[in-house]
């Protein structure tokens, strides 16, 4: 039962450093394109004088912040990631301790947010206020509608983004249960033969003492 239970700490700690490893590849590749496509839409739109200075101000400011996020998350992404790849290479089972993804956890969470969940929602705004920009003198008929496509878009967005951190925090929930049960059924089966042991020489002790 001891080896199950250390195999089962194994198990998970590798699943954890394999879990670290993905989040962080998909926050590099995704914070690397949008802020590309941020950086190259800012540089190439045609602007003219009749834009509303708020628009542009808008604009600027999502885009900055756009690519300052984006640039946050790879920054974090690219510092931890060699570390990571390099233990997870190696084949031998202890050697998942020497990753830093468990003390950096945090860091880790945070360039997954701000790339999939805060980069996302930036990177939506700045495609409205985009077309905005580029059809206001053309078509504020075809600006509304890129609005009107996108407000439902974000709302759906924002609820399944919900919905999937309320879900992956109840299963990271029943995991834990489970493994705190798992735990306390280990702890009664070996409390076992220490409560015979001690029955047994509570029996023995009264006939040691009368002879």
């Amino acid at each position: 039962m001891a080896g199950d239970s250390s195999s089962h700490t194994y198990f998970l700690a590798w699943r954890n450093l394999h879990l670290s490893r993905a989040k962080l590849k998909a926050s590099s590749r995704t914070s690397a394109l949008l802020s590309g496509f941020a950086m190259v839409a800012m540089v190439e739109v045609q602007l003219s004088r009749t834009i509303p200075t708020g628009l542009l101000v808008a604009f600027a400011m999502c885009t900055t912040l756009l690519v300052a996020i984006h640039m946050l998350a790879l920054m974090i992404s690219t510092c931890i990631l060699p570390h990571v790849e390099a233990v997870s290479s190696m084949h031998a089972v202890s050697a998942v301790s020497e990753s830093p993804h468990s003390k950096m956890h945090i860091y880790i969470e945070m360039a997954w947010v701000f790339s999939t969940v805060v980069g996302l929602m930036l990177f939506m705004v700045e495609i409205a206020l985009l077309c905005w920009v580029k059809f206001f003198d053309v078509s504020q008929e075809a600006a509304w509608a890129s609005t009107a496509l996108l407000v439902p878009i974000v709302c759906i967005f924002t609820l399944f983004a919900l919905h999937f951190y309320r879900k992956l925090v109840s299963h990271k929930y029943e995991i834990t249960e489970s493994g705190i049960r798992e735990l306390e059924k280990l702890k009664g089966q070996l409390d076992l033969p220490v409560t015979a042991a001690a029955n047994t020489e509570s029996t023995y002790a009264p006939s040691d003492h009368m002879v």
